[in-house]
């Protein structure tokens, strides 16, 4: 079975990061919540609180096949500040293994200078952030690995993106369909 592990750092955006876990899940993926600080529970940047499956300390990234960085304030800064993480973002991207953002979050990557030559899009006013990229208004952009989306407004597309590359478009598309989503 596909593993799939989405970062939560204090001030994620709820809706990025829970949309795709309930999507991915839906489809039979296994997805754990890895907090990138030692406690469990994680604060988002609207006040929500959620119980993490991890820690980093305890993520085996050996395990996984794609690593997922939820957006938000200050929640994108705090996940790009982690050493830890991004040494593994770095590890993963190198290796072809796959890696997303949402939001604000895909600014990670084009700091990284993974975003040279691929088309990627971002929550509007972080396109300069987007180093490298061809920027679009889509609202999710699969380049080989790498998979970015614009926000909260297309959380849906990117855990249907993302829950397609590991279960197939049909699959994703008949949960679609479950969830009564019009595309």
């Amino acid at each position: 079975m596909k593993k799939i592990a989405i970062f939560f750092a204090e001030g994620y955006e709820e809706i990025e990061a829970l949309t795709v876990v309930d999507i991915c899940r839906r489809c039979g993926l296994a997805v754990e919540l890895v907090s990138i600080t030692e406690e469990r529970l994680v604060m988002s940047s609207h006040g929500v609180v959620v119980q993490m499956d991890k820690v980093f300390t305890e993520a085996d990234f050996a395990e996984y096949d794609m690593l997922v960085l939820p957006g938000g304030m200050p929640g994108t800064k705090n996940l790009e500040a982690h050493e830890g993480l991004m040494a593994q973002v770095d590890e993963f991207y190198a290796s072809g293994k796959y890696i997303a953002a949402i939001c604000a979050a895909p600014s990670i990557f084009g700091h990284r200078g993974i975003l040279q030559g691929r088309r990627a899009c971002c929550y509007p006013s972080f396109e300069n952030h987007l180093e490298g990229a061809e920027v679009t208004g889509g609202p999710v952009e699969i380049s080989e690995h790498v998979i970015t989306s614009r926000g909260m407004g297309t959380a849906i597309d990117f855990g249907l993106a993302i829950a397609g590359i590991f279960v197939g478009r049909e699959k994703a598309e008949e949960m679609a369909s479950t969830i009564v989503y019009r595309q």
